[in-house]
């Protein structure tokens, strides 16, 4: 089978023979490959063609690897499929190249054969990914938004802001809890714009200390700083043309806050380490799960960034505010879960879907999806029960209670009351009650005598 002509490789080989072997080698099935001899050459042709797969080697000449090159391929066009190939394999190598998101790993002398039926494997990768943006773009056009289920009023008002607004050029704050979906809103604004073809990137300010912020959001030159051995690109220049999401932008520090609200009111930045002015034109999509209006009171978020990110508000209700939407949340996760490991298809008995849907989920939609994959993987049967649920779950939650005299009175009603939920989910059978609870038998009758729950 003949790969079609706008299926292009770049081999990148410092050896001449090695080069043109592997291109005499391909070139019955590819119609359109190039060549570099250096790492340097090699981004400067990848970032003025569209490439498809690189077929690297992992000793090149300079500072820069074979392997360094892999991931600054990644980082600036991640669909890139890349193949490895090395006269000096080990374990160790093969690992890294894997970790860092290697198509495969050959070692030289490279078997032609091999390689051929690899290069047609990524052909295929190439085609499911074309035929998944291809998928996309049909339910954008329809107006459906990927990933996201809700039939309940406030998610309806969700999906009509996302549909108003993808196709302007607006900055986006999405606010709600841990958990609520913020980055699928992100990737549904996305989805539906003229800029889906080019790169999403996704941030977490939150997790990323303080030194190497400011590096992940404008990139460093090489030299700039102990351990920048190349050039690479921020997360705004990794977005160009395209969408970047800042999650949890307010955890940024002081200085942080400033040097991103510069960019949002100049479009300018520079690399760290560097003088060249570079331009941004990325999207931003902003998200945070505290409450911003508390954080400016404190003088821990500054009031200018808050209204420059804040011109389209978009808020993410909590699971237990659309209780509704929880039946079509199960079934949507039951089905992607049995079919993603291979397990028959299970449902939830009636008692135990009551239990889903009074529960309280602080953890939100992100916590019943987790839980539903734990389910599926690890119970046996088809149904699913009460008894298989997590405690936390099928214990009722003291709400609206009248003030109490003491803790000892607290304590103890929760205690019966957790006790007489686990009884009621485990059919009053003693000993998987008690197992439910992680106390002896001996114990859970004492407890039962006390609280008069024979």
């Amino acid at each position: 089978m003949t790969i079609d002509a706008p299926f292009q490789i770049l081999i990148v080989d410092d050896e001449p023979n090695i080069r043109s072997g592997l291109i005499k080698g391909l070139s019955k099935e590819v119609q359109s490959i190039d060549f570099a001899g250096t790492a340097e050459e090699a981004i400067a042709k990848f970032r003025s063609s569209l490439f498809q797969l690189a077929i690297v080697d992992v000793r090149l000449p300079g500072t820069m690897s074979g392997l360094d090159l892999l991931s600054a391929f990644l980082e600036y066009r991640p669909d890139t499929t890349v193949i490895v190939i090395t006269a000096h394999g080990t374990v160790e190598t093969a690992v890294e190249a894997m970790r860092r998101g290697a198509f495969d790993f050959i070692t030289k002398p490279v078997e032609l054969n091999l390689l051929r039926q690899q290069v047609q494997k990524a052909l295929e990768h190439h085609r499911l990914r074309e035929e998944n943006r291809l998928l996309k773009d049909r339910l954008a056009d329809s107006g459906q938004i990927t990933g996201m289920i809700g039939s309940c009023t406030a998610m309806q008002n969700v999906f009509e802001q996302i549909r108003n607004i993808a196709s302007t050029e607006a900055t986006v704050f999405v606010t709600g809890e841990s958990g609520t979906g913020k980055e699928l809103v992100a990737h549904g604004i996305h989805d539906m714009s003229s800029r889906r073809h080019a790169p999403f990137v996704a941030v977490n300010l939150g997790a990323m200390p303080e030194t190497l912020l400011e590096s992940e959001l404008f990139g460093h030159e090489k030299g700039s700083f102990t351990g920048a051995t190349r050039q690479r690109p921020g997360c705004f220049e990794r977005a160009e043309n395209g969408t970047l999401f800042l999650d949890e932008v307010t955890e940024m520090s002081a200085k942080s806050q400033i040097d991103l609200l510069r960019v949002l009111e100049t479009g300018q930045y520079s690399r760290v380490g560097g003088d060249q002015i570079l331009f941004s034109n990325a999207r931003i999509v902003a998200a945070t799960n505290k409450n911003v209006l508390e954080l400016i009171d404190k003088e821990q978020f500054r009031v200018d960034l808050y209204y420059r990110l804040n011109i389209i508000p978009i808020h993410i209700p909590a699971l237990r505010e659309r209780r509704e939407d929880i039946p079509l949340l199960v079934e949507h996760f039951l089905e992607h879960f049995c079919q993603r490991h291979q397990r028959g298809l299970k449902q939830f008995d009636q008692q135990a879907l009551q239990t889903l849907v009074q529960a309280q989920w602080p953890g939100n939609v992100r916590q019943l999806r987790n839980m539903i994959e734990r389910l599926v993987v690890t119970h046996s049967q088809t149904t699913i029960t009460n008894a298989d649920l997590p405690a936390e779950l099928i214990y009722p939650q003291m709400s609206g209670q009248k003030l109490v005299r003491s803790l000892l009175e607290v304590t103890e009603q929760a205690e019966r009351e957790a006790i007489k939920a686990a009884l009621m989910a485990s059919d009053y059978h003693r000993e998987s009650t008690a197992k439910l609870l992680g106390v002896s038998v001996r114990t859970l009758h004492y407890k039962m005598s006390r609280y008069n729950l024979h």
